[in-house]
């Protein structure tokens, strides 16, 4: 397919996605509206989740930390002083965090700037060490960050979290947000850096002695994932207008490693995928905790039943799908045209 075309349907596309939102904006219900919101900021987390642990092909078990870096930075900076004053009662905020105001838009960058220099701060003993090691040690990290939040009580009002936060996200900001995360994230996948992260992925030795230098790729990722996740951080803080430590807990973690192993570890358009189901599903499966009336006998409403549910799932996606719903692979205009999902080809290690 000629570039002009492909490039003709991607404005398409764009254009459909932003009627839908300013269809759903004008006449959905509030309900509508929140599953998209949770959809896009999922597909942000999901795809620079991805950008490490299907990309690098490192086992990284604490973007929870940068999400609460994110939310924390971004809704301090929003807040207004009156508001942090009302909030923090038990110790003031510290200055210049109780003085200091700026706009959305500026929160948001300042949040994925900061969970970027958490980033590099912990990268130089994250990347000395690999495997189940490097595993434990980023888990640590989002464990400490946790505590911290809950402990740092004139810094983030500890325990008692963040309350009346200004509800700035919409359908444009986080759908808005989403699209330059994949395109970016995208763009730097097929660039040189992009196949030098996947030959580190592939066999670090060899690309090694290719002369790519793993702690400077990977460190470069790593960067990538953690600043949109701190943005996604912020966007979240901002739609559900309160947030505290038990928020940024590891299940949120382990919902991220569902939906990028569900859709394909490795693949961008296989984490959109994982988290746009694991959006719609988890509310598609309510009904089954909902009392049921069979006829001959009821069935009472079994709170936690959905999740149940969504493991077994799961299960079979993993036993009957191992690689995810697409693998490696990417979508495309031409995949679409062909109709059928090709085989992974493993990974490119030209570097």
């Amino acid at each position: 397919m000629k570039a002009e075309w492909k490039f003709g349907l991607n404005i398409a596309a764009v254009l459909c996605l932003a009627g839908i939102l300013f269809l759903f904006s004008r006449y959905g219900s509030a309900y509508h509206v929140r599953i998209l919101n949770n959809m896009a900021i999922f597909i942000t987390l999901a795809v620079s989740y991805n950008l490490v642990n299907g990309m690098c092909g490192i086992l990284h078990l604490g973007p929870n930390a940068f999400v609460a870096i994110g939310a924390y930075t971004s809704a301090l900076l929003t807040m207004t002083p009156l508001e942090k004053q009302m909030n923090f009662i038990i110790e003031q905020l510290v200055w210049p965090l109780n003085v200091i105001q700026v706009p959305f838009a500026v929160s948001l960058v300042a949040g994925g700037v900061m969970a970027a220099l958490f980033a590099f701060v912990i990268s130089f003993p994250v990347f000395r060490v690999r495997g189940d090691y490097l595993a434990i040690v980023t888990f640590g990290f989002g464990e400490v960050i946790r505590i911290l939040c809950n402990a740092a009580q004139s810094l983030t009002n500890g325990p008692l979290g963040l309350k009346g936060l200004s509800p700035r996200t919409d359908l444009w900001w986080s759908w808005g947000i989403a699209v330059v995360t994949v395109l970016l994230i995208a763009r730097f996948v097929d660039s040189s850096y992009g196949r030098a992260i996947k030959a580190i992925r592939e066999d670090e030795t060899a690309a090694r002695a290719m002369g790519i230098d793993p702690f400077r790729h990977l460190l470069l990722a790593f960067l990538i994932s953690a600043f949109f996740s701190g943005i996604a951080g912020g966007l979240l803080a901002h739609l559900i207008t309160t947030i505290s430590p038990t928020l940024f807990t590891f299940m949120m973690t382990f919902n991220l490693l569902i939906m990028i192993v569900v859709g394909g570890l490795g693949s961008t358009t296989g984490a959109i995928l994982g988290a746009v189901l694991f959006s719609w599903g988890g509310e598609a499966l309510r009904i089954v905790e909902q009392p049921m009336d069979l006829g001959l006998f009821s069935i009472p409403g079994i709170p936690g039943m959905r999740m149940v549910v969504f493991s077994f799932i799961l299960m079979l996606v993993i036993v009957f799908a191992r690689k995810g719903i697409m693998g490696r692979a990417e979508f495309s205009w031409d995949l679409l045209r062909r109709g059928r999902v090709p085989e992974s080809r493993g990974s490119d290690t030209r570097p």
